[in-house]
């Protein structure tokens, strides 16, 4: 049985769609910049990637607004975006609802109505709440919003892995209608605007870099000599997985196929990864064996490429050793230009993936100016062509989460 991407949403700092995300990775435009929405005395890190180009009011009505904090926002708007390409309405008729399956990742889920509780509690005491905090608050409220939105009966629930988050999702989506127990799974991956406490947080785990504040689309540089760590960002990414026999009678269009999905983890620290990287070539090996597909086959990697030290370092030896039949392998990070986006990132670059095998353009990594690593084609600074039909996106975490995807080129009728 195959799985098939039927349907993309973004929500991102390059843009608020799949278009507008993808025409700006293409074109090498970053993301990144000063942040303007709190006050950044005494923060050592000034920048993030804020989405761009949203209008929330085009997905919410101003009373839902009200309760819904960004990252609900970002989220439930790529669904709409994929369901709405994939061809599937509310209470659509033409499939079977209790079949349809609504998983969502994220690193931080609501974090900002959290947040806003430990205030409430310390200025008003216990008795200062009603129900907004406890209904508002929660890790699934992505999935319980779409699934009310459509009529959808089937599993709805978020999970989390940190930074590996959003992959996380793709494969439990793959496995539940491998399993023959969904036909449809609307996979979402989303965090939201970055609070000035994930900006201190993060910061103080030395992860961050804190050396580009006056010129910020400089300031994520994966792969390079010079890079110092990731940078934060806030986004939305969705995308609609559907079982062979359902693309066939929905006569729908299949994007891509999603051949491989392989997960670890390096049981080593907390936050570094293991130095062999031990992690990283597991979940790359799981999936081109689940995808039954030999490493020769691979034709461009979306590296996880974080810019911190580590991980660059170790990704980019695990793609080496794992890779190394692939003949003209490319290989770029996206988040050169989108920033970090934690619970979005993987299911985004899973988009950009899509995007490059069905234009044969493989983006840019941006500000690659001294590439450490030269047995890898890292494509600087502009987009490059390429011909093949398997692309692969790594994500990984802290806590040691690995996770790799494969896709192999579709954009067709499924007969």
């Amino acid at each position: 049985m195959s799985v098939h991407v039927t349907g993309t949403g973004a929500v991102t700092p390059l843009g608020g769609t799949v278009e507008s995300t993808w025409a700006a990775m293409r074109d090498g435009r970053s993301g990144i910049g000063i942040i303007d929405r709190f006050p950044l005395d005494g923060h050592s890190v000034h920048i993030s990637g804020d989405v761009r180009g949203f209008e929330p009011l085009d997905y919410f009505s101003a009373p839902e607004l009200r309760r819904l904090e960004s990252v609900v926002q970002y989220g439930v708007a790529a669904a709409v975006q994929a369901l709405d390409q994939a061809g599937i309405v509310a209470g659509d008729a033409s499939i079977d609802l209790d079949r349809v399956l609504v998983v969502v990742g994220t690193g931080y889920g609501c974090a900002a109505t959290n947040a806003d509780a430990v205030t409430v509690l310390g200025e008003r005491g216990p008795g200062g709440f009603g129900p907004r905090h406890a209904v508002y608050g929660t890790h699934d409220l992505i999935a319980t919003q779409i699934a009310a939105r459509y009529g959808f009966r089937g599993e709805s629930i978020a999970m989390s892995a940190a930074c590996a988050s959003g992959n996380v999702a793709i494969g439990q989506g793959k496995r539940l209608i491998d399993s023959g127990e969904a036909d449809i799974v609307v996979v979402i991956g989303a965090d939201g605007e970055v609070l000035a406490r994930d900006l201190a947080v993060v910061a103080g785990a030395r992860a961050l870099t804190s050396g580009f504040n006056a010129d910020p689309t400089r300031a994520s540089r994966p792969f390079d000599r010079g890079r110092s760590g990731f940078v934060l960002a806030a986004g939305g990414g969705a995308v609609v997985l559907e079982a062979d026999a359902s693309v066939r009678a929905r006569a729908a269009r299949s994007l891509a196929v999603l051949r491989g999905y392989g997960s670890a983890n390096d049981a080593h620290h907390v936050t570094a990864p293991h130095p062999e990287g031990r992690g990283a070539r597991a979940a790359m090996t799981k999936a081109l064996a689940v995808a039954d597909l030999p490493a020769s086959s691979v034709a461009y990697v979306n590296a996880h490429g974080t810019s911190t030290r580590l991980n660059d370092e170790i990704e980019a030896f695990a793609i080496r050793d794992v890779l190394a039949d692939a003949d003209g392998l490319l290989v770029s990070s996206t988040k050169s230009m989108t920033g970090h986006m934690i619970g979005a990132t993987a299911v985004v670059e899973a988009i950009a993936c899509v995007e490059a095998l069905r234009s044969g353009i493989a983006p840019p990594t941006l500000n690659l100016d001294d590439p450490e690593y030269p047995f890898l084609d890292l494509v600087p600074h502009h987009a490059r062509a390429f011909t093949g039909n398997f692309a692969l996106s790594n994500s990984f975490g802290f806590g040691g989460h690995s996770t790799c995807i494969v896709l192999e080129a579709s954009d067709r009728e499924v007969a």
